[in-house]
């Protein structure tokens, strides 16, 4: 029985240790202002996750890079001057808002430009369809006349099953 407690026991502690992993335990009583801290770290992506900001991320990659803004911090430095290092040491890939800039215009409005060449090329379908519908001839007056001939001898057809 205390086998089986023990292994009971093992699992539960296995389980919950790598919730424990991401989480780092700074000492915000000097410098750096917690809130302060939480706001910066939000703003940048993991690196490794990319859907996720550094707050959020389990990476190794993030924790250290948590431990890096906190030390940045530490050392005075401002929330824009520790952006400004984290993009020249990871390029605008590292904000969630990049700046808009020459190489950043593909990610700003590129969106945009592929909208505007799907709604083109729905355009051009449709007129083309539509030229495609118009162009075509309809039944000559001998076609329409057996067509009718074919429709009365079906409807004559059923009232003399009925």
């Amino acid at each position: 029985m205390n086998l089986w407690r023990s292994l009971l026991i093992a699992i539960a502690i296995g389980s919950v240790t790598p919730a424990w992993a991401g989480l780092e335990a700074f000492d915000f009583s000097g410098n750096v202002n917690e809130d302060r801290y939480k706001e910066l770290i939000a703003e940048v992506r993991c690196l490794v996750c990319q859907n996720q900001s550094l707050a959020d991320s389990d990476a190794g990659l993030a924790h250290d890079l948590r431990m890096e803004v906190y030390k940045l911090m530490e050392q005075g430095q401002s929330d824009e001057q520790i952006i400004d290092f984290l993009v020249s040491r990871y390029g605008d890939f590292v904000l969630y808002q990049p700046p808009v800039k020459p190489s950043t215009y593909l990610l700003w409005y590129g969106p945009f430009v592929l909208l505007a060449l799907g709604l083109l090329l729905l355009l051009r379908t449709l007129r083309q369809r539509r030229a495609q519908i118009q162009s075509e001839p309809g039944l000559s007056p001998e076609e329409q006349q057996r067509v009718e001939r074919l429709l009365n001898e079906s409807d004559s057809g059923k009232e003399e099953r009925q």
